[in-house]
C-alpha cells in the first residue's frame, strides 16, 4: 500500500496534517506562522494572546491583553472559533460569555496555580459555615467556583465591587488574599484569612469583614520589598506601578497600584516605568515603547504556566481543533450570571429576590454535602 510522508518544510502541505506537536516543533517559526494564518482564516477564528504570553503567541495574536477584557472582545466578534493562548479559567471564561462557539487552547496543562487554591465543592463547604456572607470571586478563579459566587470582579474593579455591597455585609474573597488585603484597606473593611478564621462561627465575624481565601498568585507573591531598592537608586526619575496582586508591603512603596490593562495606559503616559508584574507585560510594552524606560520589578517575575503555549502548539490546535473547552450547561449559566451582574450598568451587587433563592437551593445545587 502506498504511503504519503508529511514534508515539514513545506505548509502548503495542509491536508494530513502531523499528529503530534512534537512534529510541529520541527517547523521554522516563519513556516508555524504562516500555517496559523491559514488555518485561522479557513476556520474563521481569532487568536487571544494574554499580556503574559511569549512574544511570538503576542506577535499572531488578533488581540491583546486581560482575561476578562479578551473574552470580551471574542464574544464580539463574529468568530466561530476561539483560540485562547492564555490558562484554563481564562479559556472557560471565555466560554462563559460565548457559549455558543468553539473555544481551543493549545495547551491543557496550562493551567493557574492561583485559581486552582479554592474548589467549587472547598467554597460550598465555607458557604455552608457561613451562610450569611456573599462570596465574590476574582475572575482568576474556574468556572465552578464562579457559579457558586455571588459576584466576580477583576483587579482593576476590585475595590468598586467590594463597596456595592451594603457596608455591613461580610463579605468571603476568593481566591488571592492579596487582593482581598488591598480591598479591605481600601474599602476600611476589617480582614482575617480562612486560616484566622478557624473555627469562629458567623456570629462572631466583625460587621463588614474581608475572609480572604488563603490563595495568592506565586509570580506576585514572589516580588519582596529588597528588590525595589537597587532600581529605584539606579531610575530615581522612574515611576513604580505594581500588580494589586503583590505584598501589601510592596503595595505601600507604589506610586500606582494597577492591573496590567491599566499598566499600559500608564506607560502610555510616562517615560520611566518600574514595573511589578510577570516578564511578558514588560517585554511587551518594551516593544511597543522602544524610547521608554521599562524596567521589571524582578527577572525572574515569569509565570511558567503562561510560557506552555508556543508556536508549535498553536498550529497543532488550529490544525487539529485541539483543546476544546467544555462545560456543564449549569455551572456555565450561573456563573455568566456572576460575570453579567459585575458587567451591568448597575456595576455591582443586587439582593436576589425569594423565588431566586428558592431556584438556587432547590434546582442548581445537587443534593448531599456538597463535597467534590
Amino acid at each position: 500500500m502506498a504511503t504519503t510522508t508529511q514534508d515539514p518544510g513545506n505548509p502548503d502541505q495542509a491536508a494530513d496534517p502531523p499528529p503530534t506537536v512534537l512534529e510541529y516543533a520541527r517547523f521554522s517559526p516563519d513556516e508555524l506562522r504562516e500555517r496559523i494564518r491559514r488555518r485561522k482564516a479557513e476556520l474563521g477564528a481569532v487568536i487571544l494572546g494574554h499580556n503574559y504570553q511569549r512574544t511570538e503567541i503576542q506577535a499572531v495574536s488578533d488581540y491583546l491583553g486581560d482575561s476578562l477584557g479578551l473574552s470580551q472582545e471574542a464574544a464580539a466578534t463574529d468568530a466561530e472559533v476561539i483560540v485562547f493562548c492564555g490558562v484554563h479559567f481564562m479559556a472557560e471564561t471565555a466560554k462563559i460569555l460565548s457559549p455558543g462557539k468553539t473555544v481551543l487552547m493549545p495547551d491543557l496543562r496550562a493551567g493557574c496555580p492561583m485559581a486552582d487554591f479554592v474548589t467549587g465543592g472547598g467554597l460550598r463547604r465555607l458557604k455552608a459555615r457561613l451562610p450569611g456572607v456573599r462570596v465574590v470571586s476574582y475572575v482568576n478563579s474556574t468556572a465552578e467556583v464562579k457559579a457558586e459566587s455571588d459576584l466576580c470582579c477583576t483587579s482593576a474593579n476590585a475595590v468598586q465591587v467590594v463597596e456595592s455591597f451594603p457596608r455591613e455585609q461580610p463579605i468571603l474573597f476568593v481566591p488571592d488574599q492579596n487582593l482581598a488585603r488591598y480591598v479591605a484597606e481600601r474599602t476600611g473593611r476589617p480582614y482575617l484569612t480562612t486560616t484566622h478564621l478557624g473555627e469562629r462561627a458567623e456570629e462572631s465575624l466583625e460587621p463588614a469583614a474581608v475572609i480572604a481565601w488563603d490563595g495568592y498568585c506565586y509570580v506576585h507573591d514572589d516580588l519582596v520589598l529588597e528588590e525595589l531598592a537597587d532600581p529605584r537608586r539606579r531610575y530615581p526619575q522612574a515611576k513604580v506601578v505594581i500588580h494589586p496582586e503583590a505584598r501589601g508591603e510592596l503595595l505601600a512603596q507604589a506610586d500606582f497600584v494597577s492591573s496590567t490593562s491599566r499598566m499600559v495606559e500608564i506607560a502610555e503616559g510616562h517615560d520611566a516605568l518600574l514595573i511589578g508584574t510577570e516578564r511578558g507585560l514588560v517585554d511587551r510594552l518594551r516593544q511597543r515603547f522602544p524610547g521608554k524606560t521599562l524596567i521589571p520589578l524582578s527577572g525572574a517575575a515569569i509565570c511558567g504556566n503562561m510560557k506552555m503555549n508556543t508556536l508549535a502548539k498553536l498550529a497543532w490546535s488550529l490544525d487539529h481543533r485541539n483543546h476544546e473547552i467544555v462545560l456543564d450547561e449549569g455551572v456555565r449559566t450561573r456563573a455568566e450570571r456572576t460575570l453579567r451582574r459585575m458587567l451591568e450598568p448597575s456595576g455591582g451587587w443586587i439582593a436576589p429576590t425569594a423565588e431566586e433563592e428558592a431556584l438556587e437551593l432547590a434546582g442548581l445545587r445537587k443534593p448531599g454535602c456538597g463535597c467534590a
